[in-house]
């Protein structure tokens, strides 16, 4: 049994929670042990992880978030560096599912978060778990 870190930015509750369930439901039908850790934005979620990282407290980690699309080119730098900071820990080696949905319009969040539907959340989590047994696999 591995120990991972889910790692939220808490911005749209009811989508966050869909994804959680689905993360948290992934997580303990393989047989591991979560906690939720809340950050203010998807921006944050690496750096969370980079410090989680170094705690040796956990095995492995699935980001979880939602970025809109709005009137700005915000949407872009928070879609891409978040992205890029979750790529950056796992070239490191670090076990992460990258849950951060980043869509158009609400609609397609709610599609990707059900857990009846896309299921994204479950999605990052299963990403995750492969990751920490793949990393298993060359350790030994």
């Amino acid at each position: 049994m591995a120990k991972f870190l889910i790692v939220e930015a808490r911005f749209y509750d009811h989508l966050n929670d869909m994804l959680i369930e689905g993360a948290t439901d992934a997580l303990k039908a393989a047989g591991h042990e979560h906690e939720v850790l809340t950050v203010p934005g998807a921006l944050e979620i690496p750096g969370a992880i980079s410090l989680a990282i170094d705690s040796d407290l956990y095995d492995g980690f699935v980001a979880i978030g939602v970025v809109i699309r709005g009137e700005t080119y915000h949407f872009e730098i928070v879609a891409g560096e978040s992205a890029r900071g979750i790529m950056a820990l796992t070239m490191d080696g670090a076990a992460i599912g990258n849950g951060i949905i980043t869509v158009e319009n609400e609609e397609q969040a709610l599609a990707r978060a059900d857990k009846t539907r896309k299921n994204k959340g479950g999605e990052a989590a299963q990403a995750a778990i492969a990751m920490y047994e793949l990393g298993l696999k060359f350790s030994n």
